[in-house]
């Protein structure tokens, strides 16, 4: 009797440490399982003082973006206002629809030394998309020229179209700021149309616009201006750019660099 209650009490001692065992190793499993359905990660440690702040933190201390309506370009609200109706006089046009009107700008940079320099381009596209405040393309060729080391495919370029109310924006920095920068400006060619109301103008060095820091320039770099207008002649074209602010140059001033 006193041998068969020892066993009962070492099975019973034994079945309670079991059962004991079996309920810990359920709840670490269930510890880990909540771990792993908070997304399996410990709970970040606090910032320490003085640590740089992270990015999320960076962001959520920038002022929050503009809302509502972009308003009006303000050359925009100046061909409305005044520049359409004079045209219809002078041009007589019935319609409204005939008066001419700019479409677009196209800004192009050339850029042969990228060929030997790839870091070129990057800077190229920077200073691009600092002026037109909209992401360039790059260009590519599309036929190789052995005489100069060109390969079909290879980047030799990079241009920007602008439309609406960038396009009037960038053309009121250049007709008011930048071509004011130049040295030595006395208005710019008014005979450099296509013969379809499309201007062209050249640009030596982007210095001269103000988005541009001089410190963080590699090279000077010129580029290529085209403003595309659905003026039929280039007299059309020629008065719509004048009434709308482009300094022009005067027959007096052609006379004089003429001589």
């Amino acid at each position: 009797m006193a041998d068969r209650k020892g066993q009962q009490s070492g099975s019973g001692g034994r079945g309670d440490q079991g059962s004991r065992a079996g309920q810990g190793s359920r709840g670490a499993q269930g510890g880990r399982g909540d771990q792993a359905g908070r997304g399996g990660r410990p709970p970040a440690a606090p910032a320490r003082q003085g640590a740089a702040p992270s990015r999320r933190e960076r962001q959520e201390e920038l002022p929050p973006p503009p809302t509502g309506p972009r308003p009006t370009p303000r050359l925009r609200e100046r061909y409305d206002r005044e520049v359409r109706d004079t045209l219809m006089q002078e041009l007589g046009y019935g319609n409204i629809m005939q008066v001419p009107k700019i479409e677009k700008v196209v800004i192009n940079i050339g850029m042969g030394e990228a060929l030997s320099n790839p870091q070129a381009m990057d800077n190229a596209l920077r200073d691009l998309e600092a002026i037109a405040g909209q992401r360039p393309v790059v260009t590519k060729a599309k036929r190789s020229i052995a005489a100069f080391k060109l390969r079909e495919g290879n980047p030799i370029g990079c241009m920007v179209t602008l439309r609406g109310a960038r396009m009037y924006d960038f053309l009121d920095k250049l007709f008011n700021v930048a071509l004011a920068r130049v040295r030595d400006f006395s208005g710019v060619s008014p005979e450099s149309f296509d013969g379809r109301g499309n201007y062209n103008l050249g640009i030596r060095e982007q210095l001269i616009f103000p988005e541009i820091e001089y410190d963080r320039v590699d090279r000077v770099r010129g580029m290529d201006i085209a403003i595309v207008t659905t003026a039929r002649t280039d007299d059309e074209g020629r008065r719509l750019l004048q009434l709308m602010g482009m300094p022009l140059r005067t027959e007096a001033e052609e006379a004089r660099r003429a001589s």
